[in-house]
């Protein structure tokens, strides 16, 4: 991979980063334990709350309390796989 902060999905393309991991992050957001920092593979780092509050979308869909649960997981998965990665 040629640029040094790929975008997660860049990295889940790949298969740096797999379904599980993703599920991992996502669970983690959806119950309230986003940390600062979360370690993915190959040592990059990604910041998933910020991640989540840089997302507009996915911010208001997770905010909206009418949201499904389904609604809720796609619009964090879609933020994520967005946000760039950080090498550690």
């Amino acid at each position: 991979m040629a640029d040094p902060n790929p975008t997660v999905g860049e990295l889940f393309k790949a298969r740096v980063v797999t379904h599980d991991d993703l599920n991992t992050l996502i669970d983690a957001v959806l119950d309230g334990r986003m940390e600062q920092r979360a370690e993915l593979a190959e040592g990059y780092t990604l910041d998933v709350a910020a991640a989540v509050k840089a997302n507009a979308f996915a911010t208001a869909v997770v905010r909206d309390k009418t949201s499904t649960n389904g609604a809720r997981r796609s619009a964090v998965r879609a933020a994520i796989l967005l946000a760039r990665a950080k090498r550690a």
